[in-house]
Protein backbone atom coordinates (compact mmCIF):
# COMPACT_ATOMS: atom_id res chain seq x y z
CA UNK A 1 0.00 0.00 0.00
CA UNK A 2 1.62 3.24 -1.16
CA UNK A 3 1.23 6.28 1.09
CA UNK A 4 2.46 9.82 0.54
CA UNK A 5 3.15 10.39 4.25
CA UNK A 6 3.69 8.03 7.19
CA UNK A 7 3.59 9.52 10.68
CA UNK A 8 5.24 7.52 13.47
CA UNK A 9 4.70 8.03 17.20
CA UNK A 10 6.04 6.29 20.29
CA UNK A 11 2.56 6.47 21.85
CA UNK A 12 -0.98 6.85 20.59
CA UNK A 13 -1.61 10.65 20.70
CA UNK A 14 2.04 11.64 19.92
CA UNK A 15 1.22 12.21 16.26
CA UNK A 16 -1.94 14.17 17.09
CA UNK A 17 -0.10 16.41 19.56
CA UNK A 18 2.81 17.09 17.22
CA UNK A 19 1.58 16.99 13.64
CA UNK A 20 -2.21 16.64 13.34
CA UNK A 21 -2.73 20.07 11.80
CA UNK A 22 -0.14 19.32 9.13
CA UNK A 23 -1.73 15.92 8.47
CA UNK A 24 -5.19 17.49 8.09
CA UNK A 25 -3.76 20.04 5.67
CA UNK A 26 -1.94 17.44 3.57
CA UNK A 27 -4.98 15.17 3.37
CA UNK A 28 -7.16 18.08 2.22
CA UNK A 29 -4.57 18.74 -0.49
CA UNK A 30 -4.86 15.13 -1.69
CA UNK A 31 -2.10 13.30 0.17
CA UNK A 32 -2.64 9.81 1.58
CA UNK A 33 -1.48 9.60 5.20
CA UNK A 34 -1.09 6.70 7.63
CA UNK A 35 0.11 6.38 11.22
CA UNK A 36 2.20 3.75 12.98
CA UNK A 37 2.14 3.85 16.79
CA UNK A 38 5.08 2.00 18.35
CA UNK A 39 3.39 1.18 21.69
CA UNK A 40 -0.07 0.98 23.20
CA UNK A 41 0.79 3.61 25.80
CA UNK A 42 0.01 1.06 28.49
CA UNK A 43 2.09 2.80 31.15
CA UNK A 44 0.13 6.04 30.90
CA UNK A 45 -1.17 7.41 34.21
CA UNK A 46 -4.77 7.46 32.97
CA UNK A 47 -6.81 5.03 30.91
CA UNK A 48 -5.68 1.63 29.63
CA UNK A 49 -4.11 0.06 26.56
CA UNK A 50 -7.53 -1.13 25.37
CA UNK A 51 -9.02 2.33 25.75
CA UNK A 52 -6.07 3.98 24.01
CA UNK A 53 -6.63 1.73 20.98
CA UNK A 54 -10.26 2.85 20.80
CA UNK A 55 -9.25 6.48 21.19
CA UNK A 56 -6.59 6.12 18.48
CA UNK A 57 -9.22 4.71 16.11
CA UNK A 58 -11.52 7.64 16.89
CA UNK A 59 -8.69 10.13 16.25
CA UNK A 60 -7.88 8.37 12.96
CA UNK A 61 -11.46 9.00 11.78
CA UNK A 62 -11.22 12.68 12.72
CA UNK A 63 -7.98 13.03 10.76
CA UNK A 64 -9.13 10.95 7.79
CA UNK A 65 -6.18 8.55 7.89
CA UNK A 66 -5.84 5.83 5.28
CA UNK A 67 -4.38 3.31 7.76
CA UNK A 68 -3.30 3.14 11.40
CA UNK A 69 -1.21 0.28 12.81
CA UNK A 70 0.16 -0.39 16.30
CA UNK A 71 3.41 -2.36 16.69
CA UNK A 72 2.78 -3.14 20.40
CA UNK A 73 6.35 -2.52 21.53
CA UNK A 74 6.85 -2.20 25.29
CA UNK A 75 5.83 1.24 26.51
CA UNK A 76 8.69 2.77 28.50
CA UNK A 77 11.03 -0.13 27.78
CA UNK A 78 11.32 -0.53 24.00
CA UNK A 79 14.85 -0.14 22.68
CA UNK A 80 16.40 0.56 19.30
CA UNK A 81 17.02 -3.16 18.78
CA UNK A 82 17.33 -5.25 15.64
CA UNK A 83 13.92 -6.80 16.28
CA UNK A 84 12.17 -3.46 16.71
CA UNK A 85 13.98 -1.93 13.75
CA UNK A 86 12.82 -4.78 11.52
CA UNK A 87 9.23 -4.43 12.77
CA UNK A 88 9.25 -0.82 11.65
CA UNK A 89 11.18 -1.52 8.44
CA UNK A 90 8.44 -3.96 7.41
CA UNK A 91 5.85 -1.21 7.79
CA UNK A 92 7.94 1.38 5.96
CA UNK A 93 8.38 -1.03 3.07
CA UNK A 94 4.69 -1.90 3.14
CA UNK A 95 3.51 1.73 3.05
CA UNK A 96 6.40 3.07 0.90
CA UNK A 97 5.99 6.67 2.12
CA UNK A 98 7.75 9.56 0.44
CA UNK A 99 7.79 11.52 3.71
CA UNK A 100 8.02 10.29 7.30
CA UNK A 101 7.01 12.41 10.30
CA UNK A 102 8.31 11.17 13.65
CA UNK A 103 9.01 12.00 17.29
CA UNK A 104 11.16 14.86 18.55
CA UNK A 105 14.89 13.96 18.77
CA UNK A 106 14.90 14.80 22.52
CA UNK A 107 12.00 15.37 24.88
CA UNK A 108 10.67 15.09 28.44
CA UNK A 109 9.47 11.51 27.87
CA UNK A 110 12.49 9.31 27.00
CA UNK A 111 10.35 7.18 24.68
CA UNK A 112 10.10 10.16 22.35
CA UNK A 113 13.85 10.39 21.81
CA UNK A 114 14.11 6.61 21.38
CA UNK A 115 11.15 6.63 19.00
CA UNK A 116 12.86 9.36 17.01
CA UNK A 117 16.09 7.37 16.72
CA UNK A 118 14.23 4.15 15.92
CA UNK A 119 12.25 5.81 13.12
CA UNK A 120 15.27 7.59 11.66
CA UNK A 121 17.41 4.44 11.61
CA UNK A 122 14.58 2.29 10.25
CA UNK A 123 14.02 4.75 7.39
CA UNK A 124 17.68 4.46 6.39
CA UNK A 125 17.97 0.70 6.85
CA UNK A 126 14.74 0.15 4.92
CA UNK A 127 16.63 1.27 1.82
CA UNK A 128 19.32 -1.41 2.12
CA UNK A 129 18.72 -4.26 -0.32
CA UNK A 130 20.53 -6.88 1.79
CA UNK A 131 18.18 -6.53 4.76
CA UNK A 132 15.42 -9.04 4.03
CA UNK A 133 11.92 -8.62 5.42
CA UNK A 134 8.63 -10.29 4.58
CA UNK A 135 5.01 -9.18 4.61
CA UNK A 136 2.41 -11.97 4.61
CA UNK A 137 5.07 -14.42 3.46
CA UNK A 138 6.33 -12.34 0.53
CA UNK A 139 9.81 -10.81 0.41
CA UNK A 140 9.53 -7.02 0.42
CA UNK A 141 11.26 -4.56 -1.88
CA UNK A 142 13.67 -2.12 -0.27
CA UNK A 143 12.34 1.43 0.21
CA UNK A 144 13.82 4.62 1.62
CA UNK A 145 11.64 7.70 2.24
CA UNK A 146 12.79 10.89 0.53
CA UNK A 147 12.59 12.94 3.76
CA UNK A 148 12.27 12.49 7.53
CA UNK A 149 10.87 15.37 9.57
CA UNK A 150 10.66 15.42 13.37
CA UNK A 151 7.66 17.14 14.96
CA UNK A 152 8.20 19.16 18.13
CA UNK A 153 6.58 17.90 21.34
CA UNK A 154 6.75 18.89 25.01
CA UNK A 155 10.12 20.63 25.15
CA UNK A 156 10.75 23.59 22.89
CA UNK A 157 13.05 23.01 19.93
CA UNK A 158 13.85 25.76 17.45
CA UNK A 159 11.99 24.68 14.29
CA UNK A 160 13.71 24.41 10.91
CA UNK A 161 10.38 25.06 9.22
CA UNK A 162 6.81 25.80 10.30
CA UNK A 163 3.57 24.70 8.63
CA UNK A 164 0.63 27.13 8.67
CA UNK A 165 -2.25 25.14 10.18
CA UNK A 166 -4.56 28.07 10.95
CA UNK A 167 -7.66 26.70 9.15
CA UNK A 168 -7.24 23.31 10.86
CA UNK A 169 -6.89 24.36 14.49
CA UNK A 170 -10.34 23.24 15.67
CA UNK A 171 -10.12 19.90 13.85
CA UNK A 172 -6.61 19.39 15.23
CA UNK A 173 -7.94 19.85 18.76
CA UNK A 174 -10.81 17.47 18.02
CA UNK A 175 -8.29 14.76 17.09
CA UNK A 176 -6.37 15.39 20.31
CA UNK A 177 -9.47 15.37 22.50
CA UNK A 178 -10.45 12.01 20.98
CA UNK A 179 -8.06 10.75 23.68
CA UNK A 180 -10.64 11.66 26.28
CA UNK A 181 -8.97 9.62 29.02
CA UNK A 182 -5.72 11.57 28.70
CA UNK A 183 -6.67 15.22 28.64
CA UNK A 184 -8.67 17.71 30.69
CA UNK A 185 -12.00 16.42 31.92
CA UNK A 186 -13.32 18.05 35.12
CA UNK A 187 -15.55 15.01 35.73
CA UNK A 188 -12.70 12.48 35.57
CA UNK A 189 -11.87 10.44 38.69
CA UNK A 190 -8.49 9.37 37.28
CA UNK A 191 -5.19 10.50 38.85
CA UNK A 192 -3.78 13.79 37.61
CA UNK A 193 -0.91 13.73 35.13
CA UNK A 194 1.32 16.38 33.51
CA UNK A 195 -1.05 16.51 30.51
CA UNK A 196 -4.45 16.14 32.20
CA UNK A 197 -5.03 19.74 33.28
CA UNK A 198 -6.47 22.74 31.48
CA UNK A 199 -3.02 24.33 31.61
CA UNK A 200 -1.69 21.71 29.18
CA UNK A 201 -4.36 22.60 26.62
CA UNK A 202 -3.45 26.26 27.12
CA UNK A 203 0.20 25.31 26.49
CA UNK A 204 -0.74 23.58 23.22
CA UNK A 205 -2.52 26.68 22.01
CA UNK A 206 0.27 29.02 23.09
CA UNK A 207 2.95 26.86 21.44
CA UNK A 208 1.01 26.72 18.18
CA UNK A 209 0.35 30.46 18.26
CA UNK A 210 4.06 31.08 18.84
CA UNK A 211 5.02 28.92 15.86
CA UNK A 212 2.36 30.65 13.81
CA UNK A 213 3.70 34.07 14.73
CA UNK A 214 7.10 33.11 13.33
CA UNK A 215 5.54 32.78 9.86
CA UNK A 216 2.89 35.52 10.19
CA UNK A 217 0.08 33.00 10.67
CA UNK A 218 -2.40 32.41 13.50
CA UNK A 219 -1.35 28.82 14.25
CA UNK A 220 1.60 26.70 13.18
CA UNK A 221 3.35 23.37 13.73
CA UNK A 222 7.13 23.26 13.85
CA UNK A 223 9.46 20.57 12.51
CA UNK A 224 13.19 19.87 12.51
CA UNK A 225 15.00 18.24 9.62
CA UNK A 226 17.82 15.74 9.22
CA UNK A 227 19.29 17.36 6.11
CA UNK A 228 18.87 20.70 4.34
CA UNK A 229 15.49 21.19 2.68
CA UNK A 230 15.64 21.72 -1.08
CA UNK A 231 13.49 24.43 -2.67
CA UNK A 232 12.59 24.52 -6.37
CA UNK A 233 11.13 28.04 -6.30
CA UNK A 234 11.93 30.92 -3.95
CA UNK A 235 8.24 31.87 -4.10
CA UNK A 236 7.52 28.69 -2.09
CA UNK A 237 9.16 30.44 0.88
CA UNK A 238 7.34 33.14 2.83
Amino acid sequence: MKLDILAIGAHPDDVELGASGTILKQIEQGSSVGVVDLTLGELGTRGSAELRLKEAAAAAKVLGLTERHNLEMADGFFEVSEDNLKKLIRHIRYFQPDIVLCNAPSDRHPDHGRGSELASRACFLSGLRKIETKWEGKVQEHWRPKAVYHYIQDRYIEPDFVVDISPYWEKRMESIMAYSSQFFDPASKEPESPISGQSFLDHLKGRSQNFGRLIHAEYGEGFVVERPVGVRDLKDLF
